[in-house]
């Protein structure tokens, strides 16, 4: 009889991080290619579109700042919960400014209508809400960073595409939002984010570093989602 052969999987030596980005790098290279991000960068995105991401963005970062005020009360030492409070307060005042101001500055019409969050909205908050509740920290850590961090890597492909239509135009709507996410603070905290994240998987155990793993996947997909509904919408079922 031949006994089954188990193969051990691979050790992983670099930094946990970057394990987690070189696992999800379908779905990254799957937001790169997005339509939406595509006609953002060359000003032919239709301002309808754009004004669906923006309310939806805004509903997110509501609750992505309650998802950070829940991992800061959870981090093991002050110096990591100070950062993601820090994290918290940003998302919930300067960036949902810079949402507003594009709402409320003639930028976007008004509309007057009340704004209800997308399937793909609602399911990122749902799901980054219920990790950081119930699973441990680490966990939690591993599911808030793709919103840092891969919208920095797009906030930065997104400048270099949309140069030479800001040099033409440079009251174009989408600058501000492409320009925040290029800026240099920005990009000096998801550095930081990654090596809270790091921290956190030396801390944890095997078990739970596989948590992390799925935790920076699914929000990962979320991340692909959310920007794919603003041009292909999900609806929700009829009342």
């Amino acid at each position: 009889m031949t006994m089954p052969v188990t193969v051990s999987p691979p050790t992983y030596t670099g930094r946990f991080t970057d394990l987690l980005w070189e696992r999800t790098k379908v779905l990254r290279d799957a937001v790169d290619n997005l339509e939406f991000l595509r006609r953002l960068g060359d000003g032919t995105l239709p301002l309808d579109a754009f004004r669906f991401y923006i309310e939806q963005d805004a509903l997110y970062l509501a609750g992505y700042a309650k998802a950070l005020a829940l991992l800061a009360a959870k981090s093991p030492e002050p110096v990591t919960g100070a950062f993601w409070a820090t994290s918290s307060a940003t998302a919930a005042t300067e960036e949902s400014s810079l949402h507003q101001g594009l709402l409320t500055g003639g930028v976007l019409p008004e509309t007057g209508e009340v704004v209800e969050p997308s399937p793909a909205c609602l399911g990122y908050v749902s799901y980054l809400t219920a990790t950081v509740s119930t699973e441990p920290y680490a966990v939690g850590a591993a599911a808030v960073l793709p919103c840092f961090w891969i919208y920095a890597e797009v906030g930065r492909e997104l400048a270099g595409r949309a140069a030479d239509a800001l040099a033409a135009d440079p009251s174009h709507p989408y600058a501000r939002w492409v320009t925040t996410y290029d800026d240099p603070a920005f990009h000096a905290s998801v550095a930081t984010a990654r090596e809270l994240v790091d921290a956190a998987a030396e801390a944890a155990t095997g078990p739970e570093r596989d948590a992390m793993l799925d935790a920076f996947t699914v929000a990962t997909r979320y991340e692909l989602m959310f920007w794919d509904t603003a041009l292909h919408r999900q609806q929700w079922p009829a009342s």
